[in-house]
């Protein structure tokens, strides 16, 4: 029996995460992105990103008023070192005043089916 990947159910969290400033992810940050903490709390357990397995960046969608696009954020689908796959985003502007310091959000944790 061929092996298969299991499928993964996605669980969608949206709450904001702390990142462990000290620790910053092992790997080379091209100009102008965020710095991958290595390590960040969520829910007050403390979670080591293990590895990076997909990445990509959300543009704003451009207008016939306002045709420019603009960065809004950079996502990472990770696995903990715990074995959690999740994915994460950096938002590039805060949401509001109020929230200035939580850029860093868990959106959701994918979980075997």
């Amino acid at each position: 029996m061929p092996w298969t990947r299991p499928t993964m159910k996605e669980r969608l969290v949206s709450e904001p995460l702390r990142p462990v400033l000290e620790a910053v992810a092992d790997r080379d940050t091209p100009v102008g992105e965020p710095v991958l903490p290595a390590r960040f709390v969520w829910r007050e357990k403390e979670h080591e990103i293990s590895e990076v397995l997909e990445s990509w960046k959300e543009h704003s969608p451009g207008s016939a008023a306002m045709p420019d696009r603009y960065l809004r954020k950079h996502w990472y689908r990770i696995r903990t070192a715990g074995g959690m796959e999740m994915k994460i985003y950096f938002e590039r502007k805060a949401r509001s005043r109020g929230q200035a310091k939580r850029r860093w959000w868990l959106f959701s944790v994918l979980e075997p089916d």
